[in-house]
């Protein structure tokens, strides 16, 4: 369960009058960001930010660096030849094989054969579009969802329906009225620290969206690049391991948050079916993953203790989500609410319905300091006053600066 802070009506700075309505195109660059640099929440970039941000780079902490590169070493040294050939479609052996083991050991029984390795679970996202989806197919999403699995339904051709749902994620009920209603061809989800909110889905609420697909014969994709960066609490079973949803769920994973996202290894665990139709759109997308980079990250498994590099990665994550959360009360205005995620990356906050976070972020860039408005990530009508904060990229003494910078920034 993720708990919601308020800040006092005492702490507040002065409320600027309401902002005209807005559209945020991640992909055009203010005037201010053209001439400074500026933090993005926190991290610090060295090349011009968009305005919105709309990605987060996976920070130095996350990516044992040393150990990666003592596998390519090893695989270039050992097995070149293969390492720089073609590969199978379905991945090498070797990965699919560690990755199904460490999803067995997870709770989900797993076989190599079950696993197709993508080029980033990204890739995955894609593929499972090609696959699955017609021009005018619903699909439906939590609200807000995942900015990037929008744009991958949009170009599908989907027509794309928010799941009603509170500070817990999805609800049930509301999602078997609109399966009832839309007769969707799947449910998107990341249930555990959500991007962009931080939010994990309770059990109860896995196993109901589990009940609703068996009961309806709905599809889940489960995307889960965040689950293994809890720094609190216990962990909550993926959706696929609860009883309807085995053969109706398409679990993702991805090496980008945990290793490097550089080596874009990603993959999908899915019925034997439709792995095969995403099998086909891979080779007519990229043919296989780069080969050096699959072997590389076997060998790295192989050889070096991953779950030990995550805990100790997790423990920095702690601290500086911990620092954000200190400072949020002195930096947004009065009657803001937030997120208290239990691990992932982000936090969200809904600021007073006046502001419009669109509006005012050129006025916070020239602060040196940037967050992601969080309009583009709904389906439907956007909650023009929310954003997105990421939490992981920047030591506490500076995410305590870059907070000051962000309360002056919107108090203007």
């Amino acid at each position: 369960m993720t708990s919601t802070r308020r800040t006092s009506a005492r702490s507040s700075g002065r409320t600027p009058s309401a902002a005209s309505p807005s559209c945020c195109d991640p992909g055009t660059t203010s005037s201010a960001s053209s001439r400074r640099t500026p933090w993005n929440w926190t991290r610090r970039v060295s090349s011009p930010p968009t305005a919105g941000v709309p990605t987060a780079r996976s920070p130095s902490p996350s990516r044992p660096t040393e150990g990666i590169a003592a596998a390519y070493r090893d695989v270039l040294a050992e097995e070149s030849a293969r390492a720089l050939q073609y590969s199978t479609t379905e991945g090498e052996p070797g990965l699919r094989a560690a990755l199904a083991e460490r999803t067995s050991v997870r709770g989900l029984p797993t076989g190599a054969d079950d696993v197709l390795v993508t080029t980033g679970s990204q890739q995955a996202l894609s593929l499972l579009a090609t696959a699955m989806l017609e021009p005018g197919d619903t699909v439906l999403v939590e609200n807000p969802c995942y900015l990037a699995a929008l744009q991958a339904f949009a170009f599908a051709g989907a027509r794309v329906v928010a799941v009603p749902g509170d500070e817990d994620g999805i609800d049930p009920a509301a999602l078997e009225e609109l399966v009832v209603r839309e007769r969707p061809k799947l449910l998107y989800t990341v249930p555990t620290f959500q991007n962009p909110t931080g939010r994990t889905l309770p059990g109860a609420r896995r196993a109901a969206v589990a009940s609703v697909a068996a009961r309806r014969g709905m599809w889940i994709v489960e995307d889960d690049p965040y689950g293994e960066l809890r720094f609190e609490g216990e962990r909550v079973p993926w959706i696929a391991s609860y009883a309807g949803a085995e053969d109706r769920t398409v679990l993702l994973g991805s090496f980008s948050k945990v290793m490097a996202p550089g080596m874009r290894l990603g993959w999908l665990r899915a019925p034997a079916a439709l792995r095969r139709a995403c099998v086909v759109a891979k080779q007519a997308a990229d043919l296989h993953t780069p080969t050096v980079n699959q072997l590389a990250a076997a060998r790295y498994l192989a050889d070096r203790d991953l779950d030990a590099h995550v805990v100790r990665v997790a423990g920095v994550y702690r601290e500086r989500r911990d620092a954000m959360l200190a400072g949020l009360a002195g930096a947004l205005p009065a009657g803001s609410t937030w997120t208290r995620p239990e691990g992932g990356m982000f936090l969200w906050a809904r600021l007073p319905e006046s502001y419009d976070t669109t509006a005012l972020l050129p006025r916070v860039l020239r602060q040196d300091v940037a967050y992601v408005p969080g309009a583009p990530f709904y389906a439907g009508a956007p909650d023009a006053s929310t954003l997105r904060l990421c939490f992981v990229t920047q030591t506490p003494d500076e995410i305590g600066e870059g907070l000051r910078r962000l309360g002056k920034g919107l108090r203007g």
